[in-house]
């Protein structure tokens, strides 16, 4: 179990005996100490790790980026055409006042009720909430005070993040009553830029893969199959236009594969980029936070907003972010890999960005061992109250958590030890390796997924185009399988990754698409048909 036979008997007795003398009290006092509650919210570690390839942080608050202007923006006939906005076009018509945010919360809390049971995304519905920061979001714009793009603008969050009041339930069974008395810090930034929360969102089970204690979350695109990843809701809510932004996080693949299942452009930053005060805590070496748009201009302005210095993460930072609307994408030169989606490549090079083949090169043998025993351990000192109160034969999915965090338990902290070093070998050889402005490539390779996580480095997943799902159930069914690709930038470069995915996007329109939740073709069923929206003078009430 412990790949220790190099011990003779002798050795093994004596060790025995000095693991029941000295290492169990030990154990012991420091469970009593710090590992009494669940989530990781508690006692952080003081081993911090930095993502900085050497830019150093600003000891000020970031310089925020200079949006685009749009106008003539009208508003549309149907709530539909208006659910698919995106966040400028939506500011745009509170700003011309042919909307109130009032309005538009009531259009996205139909949707939310329409096509939450549908999809089994949606956990709790801040409806009183929600009207109260739409009202006063409505009436500091009365008195002349315009805080910005997310001025009135609906949204959701995973619900691994707080906010006082409403249920915060990790997506367990074992929470799903859990109240926390904490204003997580990417919620608090959200409400100072007046953005009105109309959701949480689902998470899988303790932040794992898409089953909830509610169900299991699907894909809008192809509603027989899952979201995958835990950001499960984030992802299938905002490619189903029931808000037209969330908040997710990755550990290892949550924003990357829900966002390329669902077909939505979400953004994995670098990390220590947004703060995770209040945040169910994975692995703190590890966690991120990440928005779920429509595009990747909103993917920006969102980021701009939450970015910054957390003073209760320790890990968070004041990164200097060049203006993602600034950069001059002719300088630029990126690579594309093997498996890198040769439109975009040829896309990007119509708009004279300088593009190469590349090959990302390191000697480690396998990022997924290395991230697997952080992962777990971490994760398991996060829960460990958990697994020693029985708690984890409750679980959703018993080949989950429950399995990987009996093998943490016996992961030796010497070769815990061993992986964090073979972690570091892995960031200087990629840091080595890594000779361009940035490089595309598929999002959801597993392999390039755990490095990225482990390296620190950011990701925009950009859908690109869809294809036929595979044994249509009709021959006229509107179901499709999307197809997404990733831009990836080195750590602090994310303005690089969102330029380049903005310059893409302003010559396709695959970022535009609608997914057929109400009508999926010919004889072809729905799952948790729709039911009729609730009418608005019984939502004005609430």
């Amino acid at each position: 179990m412990f790949d220790a036979d190099f011990f003779s008997d002798a050795k093994m007795l004596e060790t025995e005996k000095g693991a029941r003398e000295l290492n169990v009290p030990i154990f012991r006092s420091n469970r009593k100490l710090v590992a009494s509650v669940n989530g990781g919210l508690e006692n952080p570690s003081s081993l911090v790790f930095n993502s900085a390839w050497g830019h150093g942080d600003s000891q000020n608050a970031p310089e925020r980026f200079n949006y685009p202007s749009i106008s003539g923006v009208k508003r549309p006939k149907s709530d539909e055409d208006i659910a698919f906005m995106s966040i400028l076009e939506l500011g745009a018509l509170i700003k011309s006042k042919q909307i109130t945010s009032e309005e538009l919360t009531r259009v996205f809390l139909n949707r939310l009720k329409r096509y939450g049971p549908v999809l089994e995304s949606v956990v709790t519905i801040t409806e009183e909430l929600a009207f109260k920061q739409a009202k006063q979001a409505d009436e500091l714009f009365a008195q002349g005070t315009y805080l910005g793009p997310l001025h009135g603008i609906p949204y959701g969050l995973k619900d691994i993040i707080a906010v006082p009041d409403y249920k915060t339930t990790w997506g367990s069974k074992t929470f799903q009553n859990q109240v926390l008395d904490i204003e997580a810090w990417v919620y608090k930034r959200l409400k100072s830029a007046g953005a009105v929360l109309v959701a949480k969102l689902v998470t899988g089970s303790l932040a794992y893969d898409d089953i909830w204690f509610g169900g299991r979350t699907r894909n809008p695109w192809n509603i027989e199959e899952y979201s995958t990843g835990s950001s499960a809701g984030p992802a299938a809510c905002t490619s189903a236009g029931m808000v037209p932004f969330s908040i997710g996080s990755e550990t290892a693949g949550s924003i990357t594969y829900p966002a390329s299942r669902c077909g939505v452009t979400a953004l994995r930053p670098t990390f220590g980029t947004v703060g995770r005060t209040g945040v169910l805590s994975l692995s703190e070496s590890l966690d991120k936070l990440g928005p779920f748009c429509r595009n990747a201009v909103d993917c920006a302005i969102v980021l701009d907003i939450i970015r910054g210095k957390d003073p209760h993460d320790l890990s968070s930072r004041n990164i200097p972010f060049s203006d993602p609307f600034a950069v001059d994408i002719m300088k630029l030169n990126v690579g594309y890999l093997d498996d890198a989606d040769m439109d975009v490549v040829r896309k990007l090079e119509s708009k004279g960005v300088n593009m190469i083949p590349f090959e990302l090169n390191y000697t480690v043998d396998s990022a997924q061992g290395i991230l697997n025993f952080t992962m777990d351990v971490d994760m398991l000192a996060h829960f460990d109250e958990w697994q020693r109160s029985g708690l984890e034969d409750e679980y959703e999915a018993q080949d989950q958590w429950p399995l990987e965090l009996r093998r943490a338990r016996v992961v030796p902290a010497v070769d815990y030890v061993q992986a964090q070093r073979a972690r570091g070998k892995l960031i200087r050889e990629v840091r080595e390796s890594f000779k361009v402005d940035a490089f595309i490539g598929n999002a959801t390779d597993w392999e390039r997924v755990c490095v990225g996580n482990l390296v620190g480095i950011p990701v925009i997943v950009v859908p690109t185009g869809f294809k036929k799902i595979s044994d249509p159930p009709t021959e006229n069914t509107r179901r499709k399988t999307t197809v997404t690709t990733g831009i990836y930038a080195p750590p602090e470069q994310d303005h690089i990754a969102l330029a380049l995915a903005i310059a893409y996007q302003s010559v396709t329109e695959n970022h535009k698409q609608r997914p057929p939740i109400d009508d999926l073709g010919p004889g072809d069923s729905i799952p948790n048909p729709p039911t009729k929206a609730i009418p608005p003078r019984q939502l004005r009430g609430l």
